[in-house]
C-alpha cells in the first residue's frame, strides 16, 4: 500500500546505489523533480532505463549517477543531441557509461512483460536490424506452432520505477491522463515505485480514457507541484520550449552544465529546473 513521504525520503529509502531505476513519462509528465532529487543525494552506478531518455537522464548521467543506460531513443526533443550522454559515452565524462539500445516496441513489450511476471517478451520485430549485433540481449526464437521467427527481449523489471502523474487521493490511488506511455506497465513492473504527483485530493474525479494506478502497487506517493517541469503536465502548465532550446547550450560545456548544476539542482532544493 502506497506510503506518503517527502521527495527526500522516497528517494532516500528506494533508490540505492547500484539499483535499476526506470523513469517513465512520454511528453509530458516526465519525473524532473524526481531525478534532481537523485542527483541531490548523489546515488551512483544506477543502471537507468527509459524508453526516451531526455534533459532528465542526460542531467542524471553528467552528474555521474548512472553507469548503464537502457533505451530506444536518446535526444533533445526537437533540438539536438544529448551531450552530457554522448560525452559519457564517447569520453568516459564524468566516466565511461554503458548503452544497450532497443526499438521502441520491444521496449514497451519488455515493460509489458515485466508487469506480468514473465521472463521475456516475445515480438515480431528486430528482422533485417542491425541492432542484434550490438545488443546481446535480442534474441530469436521459433513458434511452436506456427514456426514463425520471432525475436525475445528480456522482461524490465526495475528496483526501482518512478512516474509523475497529476493527481492522488488519500488511499494513494494515482490518476493519469492525456498522453499515457507506460507508466502503468513500469509501476506494475518494479519491485518498488515512487509516484510524484502535483496534488493530492479527496477524490480523483476519474473520466473515461484515464489511467489509475492502484494505491496497493505504489510503495510512494510525494506530492511535487510542478514535478514534471520543464515538461509538462495535461491539465496543469505547458511545457518550456525555451528551457529544452537553452539546455543545448548549457550540456555542450562541461563547466556551463557543472555551474547549472550547481546552481539550479544542489542549491535549489526541489527545483523544477525550469530556469533558463
Amino acid at each position: 500500500m502506497a506510503e506518503f513521504l517527502s521527495l527526500h525520503d522516497a528517494v532516500a529509502r528506494y533508490v540505492t546505489d547500484g539499483a535499476t531505476v526506470a523513469m517513465e513519462g512520454f511528453t509530458h509528465l516526465i519525473p524532473f523533480a524526481a531525478g534532481h532529487e537523485v542527483i541531490r543525494q548523489k546515488k551512483r552506478d544506477l543502471t537507468l532505463i527509459r524508453m526516451t531518455p531526455d534533459l532528465i537522464y542526460d542531467q542524471m548521467i553528467g552528474a555521474g549517477c548512472a553507469s548503464k543506460l537502457i533505451f530506444s531513443w536518446g535526444g533533445n526533443p526537437g533540438v539536438g543531441s544529448l551531450h552530457r550522454l554522448r560525452d559519457a559515452v564517447e569520453k568516459g565524462w564524468p566516466h565511461q557509461i554503458e548503452i544497450l539500445e532497443h526499438s521502441h516496441a520491444a521496449m514497451a513489450n519488455a515493460f509489458e512483460a515485466g508487469a506480468s511476471g514473465l521472463p521475456l517478451a516475445v515480438l515480431r520485430g528486430y528482422i533485417g536490424s542491425d541492432l542484434p549485433k550490438v545488443n546481446d540481449q535480442i534474441k530469436f526464437i521459433e513458434c511452436p506452432f506456427t514456426g514463425e521467427r520471432l525475436a525475445a527481449v528480456p522482461a524490465i523489471r526495475p528496483d526501482v520505477s518512478i512516474v509523475h502523474a497529476q493527481k492522488a487521493d488519500r488511499n494513494g490511488n494515482v490518476l493519469v491522463k492525456g498522453i499515457i506511455g507506460v507508466q502503468k506497465e513500469a509501476v506494475l513492473a518494479a519491485t518498488h515505485s515512487i509516484v510524484t504527483v502535483e496534488e493530492i485530493v479527496d477524490e480523483l474525479d476519474v473520466h473515461a480514457n484515464a489511467c489509475v494506478i492502484p494505491g496497493w502497487v505504489i510503495s510512494a506517493v510525494v506530492e511535487a507541484p510542478a514535478g514534471a517541469k520543464p515538461s509538462y503536465t495535461h491539465g496543469y502548465y505547458s511545457r518550456s520550449n525555451k528551457f529544452y532550446k537553452d539546455w543545448d547550450a548549457i550540456a555542450r560545456d562541461r563547466e556551463a552544465f557543472t555551474a547549472w548544476l550547481d546552481e539550479h539542482v544542489f542549491a535549489a532544493g526541489q527545483d523544477n529546473g525550469d530556469t533558463a
